[in-house]
């Protein structure tokens, strides 16, 4: 998901113009009438961003000049409300510009977004240091006890001046031009950290073109590949792999060419190290700048004043929740590093195992084991399948039915876009962005072009969301065929959709996924248990050829297999968290050999060779340019609550509990940030999770 947190493609030259000619009007100043308000993406030309954004932001500054002026004293209506409703036109553009930055980037994109970044960086400053505006807000925040105010707005009221506060509010005044300076920096450095993620990514390709070095690979991996190749005259009839996950991942896990694993590995994992694209730099400048920044609020760290707004609130309870979980996983990592090793003996093998043979021996002993492996999993995945059954699901739990609807705006030629309905009433919007491209970043997210919320007349204004992936694409001879992973990765990003989708809340900035880090990955990963219930996948579970039903014996080994490799699950993952937290517990600028350090970060906490951090530093973009800084911890604190979730249908004995949904959605997906994000999950749960579930489920006790 991309809340706070790409080569040209022809939908984005489609939408956002792939020329500069004058449109006569901007989209951005007109009424849409389109259905359901959704973004006009055919009128969107360049040309009309930065116009838009500079309006938007005047606006809002006029808006917010009227608050100030106002000489009436503050109350929540001319102060609070008035502030919540403000800025209408740069939230709407700046969302569009977002949201197409990273599923449909162009050189043209990234100019606008590093022009306007410094301006945006300004203007919320200018809003957060407004002493004015901040003192009517106080006001009503020292008295709010006696205001009367309803439950909701009591938290705006709250929310809002905690967002001053976090804003630098009450920072010295000559400690504040040093502060918006911070604030423009590090918004730069995020995007060229993004950018230099992405060419480098798009910048790499492993061509073969003798198909005897690619033993043991699927046919349905090969046939992607040659159609990658036949993507560029030069490479027609190769073979074409690239680092995106549906291209890498098959050939490390079942290419017997230890030569191809390795260089693939090797580019894989060495991104944005070296030359124009590396980011060594990015990430020292934006720690230093971030520790710089904290020091201002008083706190010592990056990660304290990060945690202070979350669950966890402290580094400490962070690092002692990551812990009870690693001393398990590493465990079980070096046990399985034994085996894999114990394997390439066998077999006369003449070197250690490596992170790049990793993948391929997990496989292997798979099949050796379980008589199992991924390539007779994902016939019982297409993509069309797994989103039929995920459709399902959310039926069956809350109620809601999606109809496709070809008609409606598309940003891409790619999109399918869904009514989402409560019986007659449609409840939002929903795009779905199934397949990698050049333009597009890695990995998966959702977001919104629209948030849910009421507007000032009391209308409930429906949400439009997106959910992006980077799945498999159809072949020449079989559809989008999913390996487990991504399907799970596709029960988790719509668990976010649900999240934004069933939101219903009176304030935008309270509504959906507006939640604190460590809460809103708990929508997401509940969806994945359902995934690999026995009961569900015989529900939508289909072989593409036959249409039968995954069978009762390949259920059985799947099952068997469902701790498997788990200590380089939770190694890879953790590793990552501490890493993070690494980063952002240092009290002190200063200089950092981020290569160096990441070593060392990893030799302490006892990360054993043959496994590497999930990201390495270079291309971390979770903590370095989606909003997950001193962050990332928060899937596994996140994994604590949905294990213990998910037990109150497995307590009830049905997977599709009505009564546990209600109250699920009621108290979590419904709710947004309107309460304290504990209290909401005791009112949905009855008790505060445990952490047993997820370490029985991990295979970890």
């Amino acid at each position: 998901m991309k809340k706070i947190i790409l080569i040209m493609c022809i939908a984005a030259a489609m939408m956002v113009g792939c020329t500069k000619k004058e449109s006569p009007k901007n989209p951005f100043f007109q009424t849409w009438n389109t259905p359901y308000g959704i973004p006009p993406f055919e009128e969107i030309k360049y040309e009309h961003y930065l116009p838009a954004f500079e309006e938007g932001m005047k606006q809002q500054k006029t808006e917010v000049d009227v608050i100030c002026n106002n000489e009436e004293a503050p109350t929540f209506a001319n102060t609070c409300e008035a502030l919540e409703y403000s800025g209408q036109l740069l939230y709407t553009v700046s969302l569009v510009f977002s949201n197409l930055e990273g599923a449909c980037n162009s050189p043209e994109m990234e100019e606008i977004a590093e022009t306007v970044a410094p301006q945006l960086s300004a203007h919320s400053d200018d809003i957060s240091l407004n002493k004015v505006l901040f003192e009517r807000i106080k006001a009503l925040y020292d008295k709010k006890e006696d205001l009367n105010l309803e439950p909701v707005e009591m938290r705006l009221l709250e929310e809002q001046y905690k967002g001053f506060v976090r804003g630098g509010a009450l920072i010295p005044e000559e400690q504040q031009p040093r502060f918006r300076e911070i604030n423009e920096k590090l918004a730069l450095l995020s995007i060229k950290f993004g950018n230099n993620v992405l060419k480098a990514s798009n910048g790499y390709k492993l061509v073969v073109d003798d198909k005897v070095r690619l033993e043991g690979m699927p046919e349905n991996a090969l046939a992607a590949a040659l159609d990658l190749g036949a993507q560029d005259e030069a490479t027609k009839g190769k073979y074409v792999f690239t680092i995106q996950l549906p291209s890498y991942e098959p050939l490390l896990q079942y290419c017997k060419d230890r030569e191809l694993r390795k260089e693939m590995w090797t580019a894989y994992a060495t991104r944005c190290t070296s030359d124009s694209l590396s980011n060594l730099e990015v990430i020292e400048e934006t720690v230093n700048l971030r520790i710089e920044r904290a020091k201002m609020f008083g706190f010592d760290s990056h990660a304290a004043f990060v945690l202070d707004n979350c669950m966890a609130k402290t580094p400490e309870a962070v690092n002692n929740l990551l812990m009870q979980v690693w001393k398990p996983a590493i465990k079980k990592a070096k046990e399985e590093a034994a085996e894999y090793q114990k394997m390439i003996d066998a077999e006369g093998g003449n070197f250690k195992l490596e992170p790049c043979d990793w993948r391929y021996y997990t496989e292997k002993l798979r099949k050796e084991k379980y008589n199992i492996n991924e390539e007779e999993v994902s016939v019982y995945f297409s993509l069309e399948n797994v989103k039929n059954g995920i459709f399902m699901l959310s039926e069956k739990l809350y109620g809601i039915t999606f109809q496709p609807n070809p008609n409606l705006p598309k940003y891409h030629n790619d999109n399918e876009v869904f009514e989402v309905k409560r019986g007659e009433n449609v409840i939002a919007i929903l795009y779905m962005d199934y397949f990698p491209r050049e333009s597009k970043g890695s990995g998966a997210w959702m977001t919104n072009f629209r948030e849910q919320w009421y507007d000032k007349d009391g209308h409930n204004v429906i949400p439009i969301v997106s959910l992006v992936m980077n799945s498999a694409k159809p072949t020449a001879d079989a559809p989008a065929l999913l390996s487990f992973d991504q399907v799970e990765t596709f029960f988790h990003e719509f668990g976010h959709g649900l999240h934004g989708m069933l939101t219903n809340c009176k304030y935008r900035s309270l509504s959906g996924t507006n939640v604190s880090r460590d809460f809103v990955e708990l929508p997401s990963q509940v969806m994945e248990n359902w995934a690999s219930e026995p009961e569900f996948l015989k529900m939508y579970a289909k072989h593409y050829k036959t249409g039968e039903p995954i069978t009762d014996e390949l259920i059985a080994k799947m099952e068997a297999t469902s701790t498997y490799g788990q200590g380089f699950i939770n190694a890879e993952l953790l590793a990552a968290s501490f890493l993070d937290m690494n980063y952002h517990t240092l009290t002190t600028p200063g200089k950092i050999n981020v290569l160096e350090f990441e070593d060392q970060a990893m030799k302490k906490l006892g990360l054993i060779p043959e496994i590497i951090s999930r990201y390495k530093s270079p291309y971390f973009k979770h903590v370095f340019t989606t909003g997950y800084d001193a962050g990332y911890y928060s899937y596994t604190w996140a994994a604590v609550l949905d294990a213990d979730a998910f037990e109150a249908f497995k307590e009830k004995g049905d997977l599709f509990h009505k009564e546990t949904a209600d109250l699920f959605r009621t108290f979590v997906l419904e709710k947004g940030n309107t309460q304290d994000p504990m209290d909401l999950y005791v009112a949905f749960r009855g008790k505060k999770p445990v952490i047993e579930p997820l370490l029985r489920n991990r295979g970890l006790l």
